[in-house]
């Protein structure tokens, strides 16, 4: 199949800029975090190649964790080219490495993290009812994680903490 031709935008590049706001609740442009993904990569000597930022715009564009099966079809719809699932599970890994994306491990999906350029655990709330999800930070839950560990003498290399239940939209319109 013809491969599909990508349009040439007339906007400017996204110029990256790091969050200082610890409140935010990651309320950012997705051309802006892109953009950050990529200048973070390239500070580290990481290679982001033009695959790799595909799946973490698809990602930024879903707006809800997304599966992996989901961003075979998405790629392979806007392309008009076949992708197998190790194509896509190894630029996720590739984004996970790097901090730039997280998986939820409940659903088996995938979601852009708010902040890549600060070192925080995840915190996600998820809704069971339309499967939206928010990525928080507070340093509350990090210290207690970290106290806790330190207790049994145990080295964390990765906290994450999922919190599912209902977002106030599904809540309102669930029946009494």
């Amino acid at each position: 199949m013809p491969r599909k031709a990508t349009q040439a935008t007339t906007e400017p590049p996204a110029r990256p800029r790091p969050c200082a706001d610890p409140d935010c609740r990651g309320r950012h442009a997705p051309r802006e975090r892109v953009a950050l993904a990529v200048s973070i990569c390239e500070g580290r000597g990481e290679r982001m190649t033009a695959f790799r930022r595909r799946i973490l715009e698809l990602l930024w564009e879903s707006g809800r964790p997304t599966g992996a099966y989901e961003l075979i079809e998405a790629v392979e719809r806007g392309e008009s080219r076949r992708v197998g699932p190790p194509t896509v599970y190894r630029a996720l890994e590739f984004l996970m490495a790097q901090g730039l994306v997280s998986r939820i491990e409940s659903l088996n999906a995938y979601v852009p993290c708010a902040h890549p350029e600060r070192d925080h655990d995840c915190l996600f709330f998820i809704c069971r009812g339309c499967r939206a999800s928010v990525e928080l930070e507070d340093p509350r839950i990090g210290g207690l994680l970290a106290e806790d560990a330190a207790l049994l003498g145990f080295v964390a290399t990765r906290r994450t903490v999922e919190v599912e239940g209902m977002c106030a939209r599904c809540a309102e319109a669930a029946p009494a």
